[in-house]
């Protein structure tokens, strides 16, 4: 059997207003929701297991998502249109813009919860064959 990431556990605030965040923000499904978790499924079977933990005890992580070019126009254009603060760099030193890399496109933000989210339209590389 080859090694796959099932599922991660993402610290939150509130598990239904991150988990919401996330969903709406990239058109996914809530997934499942079970004991303490609120399941975010991606389309390569890893799941997204929001769980609500007190807000000092939230540290914050990095989370980077490759996406397609059409998924990244619709996730900026909601990024936008909710007045999300966004940045091209993961320092935050550029707000309100993307980045252009490896022939691809990129945007950082925060989730409520204080976590660095990234979208990717091409792996940092570029693509291999």
């Amino acid at each position: 059997m080859s090694v796959e990431l099932n599922h991660t556990i993402i610290h939150a605030r509130d598990n239904r207003e991150s988990a919401e965040f996330f969903a709406n923000l990239l058109d996914l499904e809530i997934a499942a929701e079970w004991g303490p978790f609120i399941a975010v499924a991606l389309s390569n079977g890893v799941t997204l297991d929001f769980a609500t933990i007190p807000e000092g005890s939230i540290t914050p992580q990095h989370y980077a998502f490759l996406i397609s070019e059409e998924e990244f126009d619709a996730a900026y254009a909601q990024i936008a249109r909710r007045g999300i603060e966004h940045y091209a760099d993961p320092h935050r030193k550029q707000p309100g813009a993307i980045n252009h890399h490896d022939g691809g496109r990129g945007v950082y933000f925060i989730d409520p919860a204080g976590h660095l989210m990234e979208l990717i339209t091409v792996p940092y590389g570029g693509w291999t064959s």
